[in-house]
């Protein structure tokens, strides 16, 4: 229920919260009852609390309710039965300054009001008292008297204040959370302008639906993670309030988050060339047709990539369609039985009625959009080009066929890109559709409704950045850019949109081979941006030129480039002494010891719970130390 009076809006109120006058020092500790609330005042939310003897003042209703996960209603009184520990931040942009509230003396408070925009930060205090208290701090740098919930409900004044900030934790104190504004419109415009798929991209549509939840839930963390460039010098994260005693604590008392910045600690980077392209294929296959030493073939394939001649056979054991030791004979045998199980799907669709069509929406839709996109996709290319083409009535019978391979998924916008190489080179409408389910085993959780794990990717790309390159970070940061969402098609589609066709072909194969590791696609997105530096910084780049310089790089790339590049990084990161355990687990180059594999602390479940982000809990910083570190060796080159 929405309740107004005069120009106020009562968005959230919970009783039972006392203000500390002087929480620092137990022996003159001073409570106040009294009421917290967010409020609406012309359009401008703030946070609120006053003393009990002015309840019920501008405070007509609640309007604020939790939704249950059955989208029903929850009871405004809803109490979790324990108090979270925690304390609050927020902060605003940088390019306007506005005078912060006035802080008055400890002991001499009343009631308050602090809007959200000048809100800096939200902090989990703990005093010698023993409890647990919320210390809001403003923009301005002045603490606000800590706040004790002392009848729970931190959770609910957490969810209310997501209507309008997002809290993110802070890279250096797992007790301490920064604010930042809901601007989904700018995450939208960035996948606009990046021209995702020409129109119309279904797959982005779900992904900007709920901006915090979708967005931001995956890319607040990007963001903040490890970010210290965000607070300005002037920041109350280094002026610490009189009511701060974790000041002096160092960082691995608290649970947090590691701080990636090995930059002045990285080796050099190794000069590093690419080798010639595997041109023989039979000497690598015994009597019966095995292939002798995977390791060495793929190792080759990395390296140079492959002869166009011999394309056809190899993707079909890089994409799983025949194993490695598979002899000539069970090759024979696999093709036969994948080729009546392909055939056997086909039927189900191509058998479908027009009126039975027309009672199956999902069919129609998949239908759908494989018709708008097989009519777009790579027409360039003689295979694909003209009117009824035979390529795209191929293009479209294994889209179709695979919707039915895979229900569950169908057909997303996107797909079309990843089938037509496969089906330029093979020529076979069997052998790309079995080829296509081995790349989409690959990358199928990029298609998924949950974008979970295009989320967990833009992450690792901004773990590794990074860990590279500070201050391209830092300055990408400044720039509304953190998030690295303009990066969102290349690791879709695995960059099928940004370079030539022919060196697509070339750089999958090079990725399919899972070497040096699975998360090299995003050591080329790092060489790429890495690259782009001088242009960005010295050109002093906005957010909107540098959505519109990184969609300009489209066919300007050079493969070969970006290849070596992204393999010198890999090779100064594997040298690295100390690589932060963070980056170590998205190259894959350590084993957790058993203590990692004990269930998270209540505190990092709480954390998990308030934010309802997949990752927010803080990992405590002394289990980096208990992690066994296992490098895996470079790829042998031949």
């Amino acid at each position: 229920m929405e309740s107004k009076a005069g120009s106020h809006k009562l968005i959230f109120e919970k009783e039972g919260v006392y203000l500390h006058t002087n929480a620092k020092r137990s022996n003159q500790d001073t409570t106040i009852p009294g009421f917290i609330r967010i409020v609406e005042r012309d359009g401008e939310p703030a946070l609120e609390w006053s003393p009990l003897e002015d309840a019920g003042k501008n405070a007509p209703a609640v309007f604020y309710t939790k939704k249950d996960e059955n989208g029903g209603e929850e009871e405004t009184n809803f109490d979790p039965g324990y108090e979270p520990d925690w304390a609050v931040i927020s902060t605003v942009k940088r390019d306007h300054v506005r005078e912060p509230p006035p802080v008055r003396e400890t002991g001499q408070w009343g009631a308050f009001s602090i809007p959200l925009s000048e809100l800096y930060s939200l902090r989990r205090a703990r005093f010698s008292l023993g409890r647990n208290f919320l210390v809001l701090t403003s923009r301005g740098g002045h603490p606000l008297p800590p706040l004790h919930f002392h009848r729970g409900g931190t959770r609910e004044l957490l969810r209310a204040l997501q209507r309008y900030i997002i809290l993110a934790p802070s890279p250096v104190d797992g007790r301490l959370f920064l604010a930042y504004p809901h601007d989904s419109g700018a995450l939208s415009q960035s996948f606009d302008e990046l021209q995702m798929f020409d129109d119309g991209s279904d797959l982005v549509s779900r992904f900007i639906q709920d901006p915090y939840a979708t967005t931001f839930g995956g890319f607040s963390k990007v963001t903040n993670f490890f970010r210290g460039a965000l607070r300005p010098p002037e920041s109350p994260l280094h002026a610490h309030g009189p009511h701060d005693t974790q000041a002096g604590h160092p960082a691995d008392d608290e649970p947090g988050f590691e701080l990636i910045t090995c930059g002045a600690e990285l080796g050099p980077r190794p000069e590093v060339s690419r080798g010639q392209p595997l041109d023989k294929w039979d000497e690598f296959l015994d009597p019966e047709g095995r292939v002798t030493d995977p390791g060495r073939v793929k190792a080759l394939i990395f390296r140079g990539g492959i002869t166009p001649s011999l394309r056809k056979e190899a993707w079909k054991f890089l994409l799983g369609f025949y194993p490695w030791n598979s002899t000539t004979k069970e090759r024979e045998d696999i093709v036969r039985v994948k080729t009546d199980e392909y055939f056997r799907m086909k039927v189900q669709w191509k058998s479908v009625s027009e009126e039975q069509e027309m009672r199956n929406s999902l069919l129609r839709g998949y239908r759908s959009l494989i018709e708008r996109d097989v009519n777009r996709t790579d027409r360039q290319n003689p295979f694909f080009s003209g009117n009824d083409n035979p390529g795209l009535a191929l293009l479209h019978d294994v889209l179709m066929t695979y919707c039915m391979y895979n229900f569950d998924l169908g057909y997303v916008q996107g797909m079309s890109d990843l089938l037509s190489p496969i089906l330029f080179v093979t020529q076979n409408e069997v052998e790309s559709f079995w080829c296509l389910t081995g790349f989409m085993d690959m990358v199928h959780q990029n298609f998924e409704e949950s974008q979970e794990a295009m989320k967990q990717q833009l992450l690792q790309l901004s773990l590794l950045l990074r860990a590279l390159d500070p201050e391209l970070c830092d300055y990408l940061d400044s720039q509304d850019s953190g998030s690295l969402c303009f990066c969102f098609r290349w690791l879709l589609i695995w960059f099928k949109r940004e370079f030539a066709f022919e060196d697509i072909l070339s750089l999958w194969e090079v990725l399919w081979t899972r070497l040096p590791c699975d998360n090299f696609h995003l050591l080329l997105a790092s060489a790429i941006l890495e690259s782009q530096r001088g242009e960005l910084i010295g050109s002093n780049h906005d957010f909107n030129t540098i959505l519109k310089h990184i969609n300009e790089l489209t066919m300007k790339l050079d493969l070969h480039s970006v290849l070596c590049g992204a393999e010198a990084i890999y090779l100064q990161l594997f040298q690295c002494k100390e690589l932060p355990v963070k980056v170590q687990e998205v190259l894959g180059l350590y084993v957790p010891s058993s203590s990692d594999e004990e269930s998270p602390s209540s505190e990092s479940r709480e954390t998990e719970c308030l934010l309802d982000q997949s990752e927010a809990g803080a990992v405590a910083a002394g289990q980096s130390h208990n992690r066994q570190t296992v490098h895996r060796p470079p790829p042998t080159y031949p």
